[in-house]
């Protein structure tokens, strides 16, 4: 006769229960925000740190990547992290409304505009077709190129037709092929003097209905760490003496490698006394999305001017979007 089989005894069974796994991942997305909110924080107080600057310059997709997060959170009903997800875009906010919203003059109604474009065309860019027509959709009064390279710059005649009068300044040799920074515009411009060693600029006073306007094209080095972070100060000082010795409206255009909230932008308004225009959408790198994108190509404008618009020109090749702006007298 067979033995029944006895059912192997199995120990207790250990599970944790479903509200107790809840607490725990919201735990962890406590402990994950919790560093997001203090580097906001730490941007909106602005503490003068070559680390705390360069996270300054994605402010903005911080901001966005940050609320979509706590829309989700908000979704599952996760009240302590979509508490501290509401907070740290709040800190994100306040961090980039000086960069979005800029203190700015208004615009006296019954001056004439004048439409600027200005771009980083990128030196390895050749296709000058494509800058043409960006320039073209663009129908901008006056023309700021950084980084032109060696291809367009030799079709100068083709890619500026219209604008005959130019300023350019010397060769930038880099390691892939030489650049160069121009100025051209609709009116007569007068070239000004060439900048001081170290930084890369052209300047030109331009015959506007506005009168005498200084248009000056700057390309800044790149951040650390990329660069030394005294580069981008010095060169911000070099940049000083060339607007002292300009008299009249100045109007500063380019690459500026920063967003107008961070540390550059602080010593640009501070020191030279010069206001940005708006800095939304984004404007590198241009394969992403502008909403996405950082504004690191700026425009900035003495007190006696106006920005009466800022957007984004055509796409011309460049992994830097153009700038378009509308510029006036401003209003007493």
């Amino acid at each position: 006769m067979t033995n029944p089989v006895q059912p192997e005894r199995q120990g207790p069974r250990f599970s944790l229960p479903a509200w107790t796994r809840r607490r725990w991942l919201e735990a962890m997305i406590l402990l994950g925000l919790a560093p997001v909110s203090g580097v906001a924080l730490l941007l909106l107080v602005g503490v003068d740190n070559r680390a705390v600057d360069l996270l300054a310059q994605f402010t903005a997709p911080a901001l966005i990547a940050t609320v979509l997060l706590t829309g989700g959170l908000g979704l599952l009903r996760m009240k302590a992290p979509t508490g501290l997800g509401v907070l740290t875009s709040l800190l994100f906010v306040l961090a980039v409304w000086p960069q979005w919203f800029p203190k700015a003059a208004a615009a006296d109604p019954d001056a004439p505009i004048v439409r600027m474009y200005s771009a980083n065309v990128f030196y390895l860019n050749n296709d000058t077709a494509r800058i043409r027509q960006s320039i073209e959709a663009a129908d901008a009064d006056i023309i700021v190129l950084i980084e032109l390279a060696s291809d367009p710059a030799l079709k100068i005649d083709e890619l500026l037709a219209g604008y005959p009068h130019r300023a350019a300044s010397m060769r930038l040799d880099q390691t892939r092929g030489p650049s160069r920074s121009v100025i051209a515009s609709r009116w007569p411009l007068i070239a000004r003097a060439d900048p001081p060693d170290g930084l890369h600029a052209v300047a030109a006073t331009v015959r506007t209905p506005l009168g005498p306007v200084n248009v000056v094209g700057v390309h800044l080095t790149r951040p650390w760490p990329f660069q030394h972070s005294w580069g981008q100060i010095s060169q911000t000082m070099a940049l000083g003496e060339v607007v002292e010795n300009l008299d009249g409206p100045i109007v500063v255009a380019g690459d500026f490698n920063s967003v107008s909230s961070a540390r550059i932008g602080k010593q640009v308004r501070r020191d030279l006394g010069l206001r940005p225009a708006p800095g939304f959408p984004g404007t590198w790198p241009s394969d992403l999305p502008s909403a996405l994108g950082i504004t690191i190509d700026q425009v900035y404008a003495s007190p006696d001017l106006a920005f009466v618009s800022r957007g984004l020109g055509r796409p011309n090749g460049s992994d830097h979007r153009p700038v378009v702006t509308e510029i006036s007298r401003a209003a007493d």
